[in-house]
């Protein structure tokens, strides 16, 4: 586990969003012999909740996650698994 791009993405994802819930998990373990997991890049899911994701469609909440992490995505990270939701009203 890494937990220093954990803290990262926490950081700029809370930083960006300002999430009412936000959970990431390392999920580099399970793909430990899989093609591309040998670049030491990690495998991450996001669960996030945040205003900002009102009346927007999925590719687009994919694409904020995307856009907002993008300091990182070439060198530390290798997939995400994203559930982005906006908050029950």
């Amino acid at each position: 586990m890494n937990n220093k791009t954990l803290y990262k993405i926490k950081k700029l994802l809370e930083k960006k969003f300002k999430p009412d819930v936000l959970k990431i998990k390392d999920l580099s373990h399970l793909h430990k012999d899989h093609k591309g997991s040998e670049d030491g890049k990690g495998h991450y899911s996001i669960y996030i909740v945040s205003d900002l994701f009102h009346n927007t469609s999925l590719i687009n909440k994919h694409k904020m996650i995307y856009d907002s992490l993008d300091d990182i995505m070439l060198n530390e990270i290798h997939s995400l698994k994203i559930k982005a939701l906006e908050p029950e009203k």
